[in-house]
């Protein structure tokens, strides 16, 4: 058999076995091509399967095995039931929540019934809702498991599988790779009993109490005056936002119309991502009418929260604050209302968390990248990372929750609003207090992922002596751990001279990306030599962006 045959067989025997009209007219096609002689989409298909691990599965919809869709879901849902089985779970709850996405509902349903025709019981969200309701669902039903069918922010070709445990965190190893196993050992979909109905489809209960709890994330009796304006990027997040601000007592946001409702080819932005150039266009161009104190953007599944300031030296008056700083911003207002615990940060995210924390007394930690190692720190009070992801309920949620990050950050403007005095003013303190921790991100997108190993190999093999003139004084491959953290690709430098600095470069574990990301810290004697140590970081930053893409060969 030649592998052109070899492939067609393979091909049709999938094809055999799709549950879905639509990749099933799609799959017969490129098997048409093959046997014409055109195999290399059919090839690209067929290259293996699309791998599942501590994000799930996420990927491009379409036909075949590295894809996304009904058959690779349908697969990926018994190999988690009978992961569950194996730990005793027979029986036990699953409760399933979906975006708006492309299929989503689909893969939900689909999941409800594999999981009902597995022996364990199923219940659906009543309809797309934000992740952080359904992390919230699975500790207030008591389930064994949760599935959150979400491509977060990923282009609208894109969707995903998020896996939780019981405790309500996403999984992490070894459970990754037993489910993967469990997966791997289903041989044929006519295998997977998969019923017409017998899973429940929830009421607004489990979100009803979801909003309750949100009003625990604030001080009750504080100020609720700031205004804002809201996008949802075309995601779920609307209408449990304006829901969680009106019971707080809020001025309604004003809603950013073109991207209030779920849409899943997100037409106004290229990438739903509010850290995206552009994306926050039509939000600034909103703030400009109305004049608010802050902008809130949650992206699609509304568990990231990107907020913005109005600065008069920014572009068209709005500055889009780094996930950095606002990660700071709520330290810093936990902290003066006297909260207890551990702050947990990931290691790529600013080091500034941790002078906040050792200057409250509080404890302090750094995981992995991700909030499924983050919200497993023991005594967590407060996480977040770089990439737009605060939790600030970790009883409630043991995820980022952008909608209860937004209800805390809008506390903070109105208290500040009502001494005269804003985010920024406070961005300020804290610099002044602790210097200036400036942070910044080389991202390099790829469609060749050969790219990505080929920079990482380079800085392992000639790794850099010195950036912007600062001395590498450690340079760790993460590859091998460290006492404190488990392995994971990943390199971290320390550097030292005039200023001190960090840098850490990683695949990204969600997109065809290779990330870097850089920090420095300036000293700053007062207030008035905020400027001049804002100028020295940008250009320590700017050099080291440019030596290291150098060093990485990018």
């Amino acid at each position: 058999m030649t592998q052109d045959d070899d492939l067609l067989t393979r091909a049709q025997a999938w094809l055999d076995e799709d549950p879905d009209q639509e990749t099933r007219e799609e799959l017969a096609r490129l098997i048409e091509d093959g046997r014409a002689g055109t195999t290399d989409e059919l090839a690209v298909r067929f290259a293996g399967t699309l791998q599942f691990g501590t994000a799930g599965l996420r990927g491009e919809l379409g036909a075949g095995p590295m894809r996304m869709n009904r058959s690779v879901v349908i697969r990926a849902a018994a190999g988690l039931a009978a992961y569950l089985k194996g730990k005793g779970q027979e029986g036990g709850l699953v409760v399933i929540g979906y975006d708006a996405r492309h299929k989503s509902a689909d893969f939900a349903r689909d999941t409800a019934a594999v999981m009902t025709g597995a022996g364990l019981r199923a219940a659906l969200l009543p309809r797309p809702l934000p992740t952080p309701v359904l992390a919230y669902a699975i500790r207030h039903l008591g389930a064994v498991a949760g599935v959150e069918v979400t491509a977060s922010h990923n282009p609208p070709r894109d969707n995903g599988y998020k896996v939780y445990l019981g405790d309500g965190s996403q999984i992490v190893p070894p459970a990754d790779a037993e489910i993967a196993a469990e997966i791997a050992a289903v041989r044929s979909l006519h295998d997977v009993p998969r019923p017409e109905d017998g899973w429940e489809t929830l009421g607004d209960e489990v979100l009803d109490a979801y909003l309750e709890r949100t009003d625990a994330v604030l001080t009750p009796g504080s100020p609720r005056t700031a205004r804002t304006v809201y996008t949802a990027m075309h995601g779920v997040g609307k209408d449990v936002l304006t829901a969680a601000f009106a019971r707080a007592g809020f001025p309604p946001p004003a809603l950013v119309a073109e991207q209030a409702d779920p849409d899943p080819d997100f037409p106004t932005v290229a990438f739903p991502n509010p850290e995206e150039p552009g994306a926050m266009d039509l939000a600034f161009e909103a703030a400009r009418a109305v004049a608010p104190d802050l902008v809130i953007a949650n992206d699609p599944d509304a568990d990231r929260c990107a907020v913005a300031v109005p600065d008069a030296d920014a572009e068209g008056g709005w500055r889009m604050l780094r996930g950095d700083e606002v990660g700071a911003l709520l330290a810093a207002h936990l902290v003066r209302r006297g909260v207890t615990g551990v702050f947990a940060e990931s290691i790529v995210s600013s080091s500034l968390l941790g002078r906040i924390a050792e200057g409250a007394g509080l404890g302090y930690e750094e995981t992995l990248t991700g909030f499924k190692w983050i919200a497993r720190v023991e005594g967590l009070r407060y996480g977040y990372e770089e990439a737009l992801g605060y939790c600030v309920d970790p009883e409630g949620v043991r995820d980022k929750d952008g909608v209860t990050a937004a209800l805390l950050v809008t506390e903070l403007a109105s208290v500040l609003k009502e001494e005269g005095r804003t985010l920024t003013d406070l961005l300020d303190d804290l610099a002044v207090e602790h210097g200036l921790h400036a942070t910044d991100q080389l991202s390099v997108r790829v469609e060749d992922l050969g790219i990505i190993a080929n920079a990482m190999a380079a800085l392992r093999e000639r790794p850099p002596v010195a950036l912007a003139g600062l001395t590498v004084v450690s340079a760790e491959d993460l590859t091998r751990g460290t006492e404190a953290l488990p392995p994971t690709d990943g390199l971290r430098y320390h550097l030292e001279g005039d200023y001190k600095a960090r840098v850490i470069v990683r695949p990204s574990g969600t997109e065809p990306k290779l990330k870097c990301y850089l920090e420095v810290v300036v000293p700053v004697d007062g207030a008035d030599a905020l400027p001049a140590a804002r100028a020295t970081a940008a250009e320590l930053l700017a050099a080291v962006k440019r030596d290291l893409a150098e060093a990485a060969g990018l």
